[in-house]
């Protein structure tokens, strides 16, 4: 499979990633509701049968669950595919989740997240949120100091906007950034995506279906049925007005799709890697059976009649 470098790193990653946020499974404030750990498993192992070679998670994703699970599956596999994951979200025996970017606390979130990992190195070690705002100066040159000391070999931020990633720059050069971008939120478009292809920084977009909306198999009735630690259903996108014409979008998505045998997620992926400054996509897996109404993305192309037709609707 064609692969891309990302940003000033030697890492080559191909279109479409693992994204492991869902294997983090219920009991917390952002949860996707219960999720099987064998499932999880066999998600990561099918994706890469099919020829991914990234993984991306973070600490906070089931409070350190998801990156015991990316470990065991990585673990399983005698060719390593590279392990992204993140920082500045920690949490209380309470299950509170609070914000942090002090030196000392990244740091020990990476001895953390590299004991649920079991490895001695993380590929892409990247700053979550950039909260406290404050601090984000702070955290990212203890980013740097990781990377000199050889736990992590590259750094990046996520969710920063153009200011932010100024503010950074100048500490340690910026290997990537990790924004979420789709359909129904293209706020990047205008300054970050710019900034960053400007100045070498590799993008890896996140839910790029919109946490699944966008997948084609949502429907009003399945959102309803969201067990109530399920975070999506207290989002605007799934609930109305907007939810409305987020599945009129999804029809769109699935007419142009049905004509290259294609499902709407593929479809709203294709668009999202449309953007030469976009280096590739995370795309969220519970289950082998999900990476086929995803896989053919990698390859798959708009027509500019067909990006046409996608920005008609949405100016209407």
């Amino acid at each position: 499979m064609k692969t891309r470098q990302l940003g000033n790193s030697d890492i080559h990653i191909t279109p479409l990633g693992v994204g492991a946020w869902a294997m983090g499974g219920g009991g917390w404030a952002f949860g996707w509701g219960p999720q099987d750990d064998a499932a999880s498993v066999a998600a990561v192992h099918a994706a890469l049968d099919e020829g991914w070679n990234w993984i991306d998670t973070a600490a906070v994703y089931g409070l350190g669950h998801a990156e015991v699970v990316v470990g065991q599956a990585v673990k399983e596999r005698a060719t390593k595919p590279y392990v992204f994951t993140k920082c500045a979200r920690v949490w209380d025996e309470n299950r509170q989740i609070g914000k942090r970017l002090k030196a000392a606390s990244v740091k020990k979130e990476c001895e953390e997240s590299l004991r649920r990992l079991q490895m001695d190195t993380i590929d892409l070690y990247q700053i979550h949120w950039p909260e406290p705002d404050e601090d984000i100066e702070e955290g990212w040159q203890a980013l740097a100091e990781l990377k000199a000391e050889g736990k992590v070999r590259w750094i990046g931020v996520s969710n920063f906007s153009k200011s932010q990633l100024e503010r950074v720059a100048p500490f340690a050069p910026i290997t990537s950034l990790q924004p979420p971008y789709s359909l129904v939120s293209p706020e990047i478009e205008a300054e970050v995506l710019p900034y960053c292809g400007a100045n070498n920084i590799g993008t890896l977009v996140y839910s790029p279906m919109k946490s699944g909306l966008l997948s084609g198999s949502m429907t009003r009735e399945r959102i309803a049925a969201m067990p109530a630690d399920d975070f999506r259903q207290r989002t605007p996108n799934f609930q109305e007005p907007l939810l409305t014409k987020n599945l009129a979008l999804v029809e769109l998505l699935r007419a142009i799709g049905a004509r290259h045998g294609r499902t709407p997620g593929e479809v709203a992926i294709a668009w999202a890697l449309r953007r030469p400054e976009v280096t590739a996509a995370i795309v969220g897996l519970r289950s082998p059976a999900q990476l086929e109404g995803v896989k053919g993305a990698a390859t798959f192309r708009l027509s500019p009649e067909e990006l046409a037709e996608i920005a008609a609707f949405q100016a209407a």
